[in-house]
């Protein structure tokens, strides 16, 4: 009954604007407003002891715009002089930078960098990566969408103490070029590490590409929220609630940026915020997508006007258009009907883009893709949420999974435990849900039975879109392409299939990462 999109809608819709607004949670004598301010500063499940009242945001005019963008990310270098072997070092550590108002920030960087260093090798590379832990918090490194063993994954059970080291191991297979990324993923700490600055990218390039004769230029599109004084605030209820979304929204760093783009590049677009939506448009230009996060496509994609990107998502485009001059990168308001929120509709300027057009030529095909054969399983996977349990507020009771009592500066709201669940679960450190086979091919129907549009994950392996049903409708995917990311909007059904070439333990999550710290995950072995 929860996987048909279409049965009793009129009740769900019901349900759905309950939950978006919050009415009838016992809290209408209150201005919701009121208690988020209240739950972002009450510590350590004790609602006595506050922060001092905050001073207020960084306006946006204190942060410097309009500098140059190197579209080139600085990379990790390579310590190894053997063919195929790269041998490199990361180290997490707070770094202070002044960055608005001359005020100082601390963030928590990867090899002071921010983004982090970017890693680029070959498929068929094998790679050695010393991780260094100087945070003080427990963390590990998670190779988004690679296919790595499992001890190499960065799970959160994988955790690395502070002062604590660990060398990743694992070897890129034939077929695995694309975009992919690296962060943290340490349960109980994975939205705090990231907002501070933990993230970077990794870039997996064929021998033989179809479009290695074209320059590139990459853009990580992050997001930031500073106080007045610099500091990094912490997580408000509204936040931990709907995902957190930094004020300066910032491209490799920079804020509103200038960029000088010719239409006969390949550039390739990261989502690395926590939360953030993007429908990225210039004005008389259209995007022709070529990859997504799994590497290059069947074939190129009709152009298109704008560009959806979810959190996590990457994609790899190629620009056309008689745009000559100076013109806005855009991001048009995307409504993924936040809670007890009513947003006024708003659109962002990223950056000022120079375009100089040139002529291109595309192949017709891209890539191959092997047929799959028919799914020795089919697996049901719902997304869903409940009322805030506003009885717990006086007392924190973290439960199974928000065991650690290492120290943090944002802690989860207590009435929050459990509003976010996956088959009406919310993650279990010691709990297995099933056990999936090795090489055999799956077939999950992920259904999002909830008011608000929810990005699915799947660690471990890429998996292929077959079709969406929507409202009553279904459709497939324009071509075959291999993703790790899939946004699904509110009482959407997604099919996906996939296989898994490593054993071990597997997550499965939101990737709004507060939803992912509160319990939307689960985890499955294979074998």
């Amino acid at each position: 009954k929860c996987l048909n999109p279409i049965t009793n809608r009129g009740e769900r819709m019901k349900r759905r604007d309950f939950l978006r607004y919050g009415i009838g949670i016992s809290l209408a004598s209150s201005s919701i407003y009121s208690l988020a301010n209240m739950m972002n500063h009450a510590q350590h499940g004790n609602m006595a002891m506050m922060h001092s009242v905050p001073t207020g945001l960084m306006p946006t005019e204190a942060m410097p715009s309009g500098l140059s963008l190197n579209g080139i990310l600085p990379k990790l270098a390579n310590q190894s002089t053997q063919a195929g072997l790269f041998k490199a070092t990361l180290k997490a550590e707070p770094i202070k930078i002044r960055l608005a108002d001359n005020k100082e920030t601390e963030f928590w960087a990867y090899n002071g960098q921010l983004p982090g260093p970017q890693i680029e090798v070959f498929e068929g590379d094998a790679v050695e990566i010393e991780f260094i832990n100087h945070l003080p918090q427990p963390s590990t490194v998670h190779w988004h969408g690679l296919d790595v063993p499992n001890e190499a994954d960065g799970n959160p059970m994988d955790m690395i103490e502070p002062q604590g080291k660990k060398v990743y191991r694992f070897t890129l297979p034939q077929g695995s070029a694309g975009t992919y990324w690296y962060h943290p993923h340490p349960h109980d700490h994975v939205s705090e590490q990231v907002y501070k600055g933990l993230a970077g990218t990794f870039v997996v390039k064929a021998k033989n590409d179809p479009l290695a004769h074209l320059p590139e230029q990459h853009w990580v599109i992050s997001d930031l929220r500073l106080n007045a004084d610099g500091t990094i605030p912490a997580n408000t209820m509204l936040d931990w609630m709907n995902g957190r979304e930094g004020e300066f929204v910032l491209i490799n760093g920079q804020y509103q940026p200038q960029i000088q783009v010719k239409t006969n590049e390949r550039i390739r677009l990261w989502n690395a915020t926590s939360a953030r939506y993007f429908r990225l448009n210039i004005p008389g230009v259209k995007w022709i997508v070529v990859g997504t996060e799994g590497g290059l496509l069947e074939k190129p994609r009709s152009p298109v006007d704008e560009l959806l990107l979810t959190p996590a998502e990457r994609v790899e485009v190629i620009m056309v258009g008689e745009t000559q001059g100076t013109v806005n990168l855009q991001s048009g308001y995307y409504d993924r009907r936040k809670m007890m929120v009513q947003e006024q509709p708003k659109d962002l300027t990223l950056a000022t883009i120079q375009v100089k057009s040139e002529p291109v030529q595309l192949p017709e095909s891209l890539r191959s893709f092997p047929n799959w054969d028919e799914p020795k399983r089919v697996r049901q996977i719902r997304f869903s949420e409940k009322m805030m349990n506003h009885t717990n507020m006086p007392m924190m009771n973290h439960g199974t999974h928000h065991a650690t009592t290492t120290p943090t500066d944002n802690p989860i709201p207590p009435m929050m435990n459990g509003m976010f669940l996956i088959n009406g679960q919310t993650f279990d450190m010691n709990r297995i849900d099933f056990v999936a086979k090795l090489n055999e091919v799956e077939q999950w129907e992920i259904f999002n039975e909830s008011h608000m549009d929810h990005p699915f994950h799947l660690h471990g392996t890429q998996f292929e879109v077959i079709q969406h049903t929507l409202n009553g409708k279904t459709f497939k995917p324009e071509g075959r392409a291999l993703k790790d990311v899939v946004n699904l909007r509110p009482y959407e059904k997604v099919i996906i299939r996939f296989k898994q070439g490593h054993t071990g333990l597997k997550m499965y999550h939101c990737h709004i990462l507060e939803h992912e710290n509160l319990g939307m995950m689960g985890m499955f072995k294979v074998e």
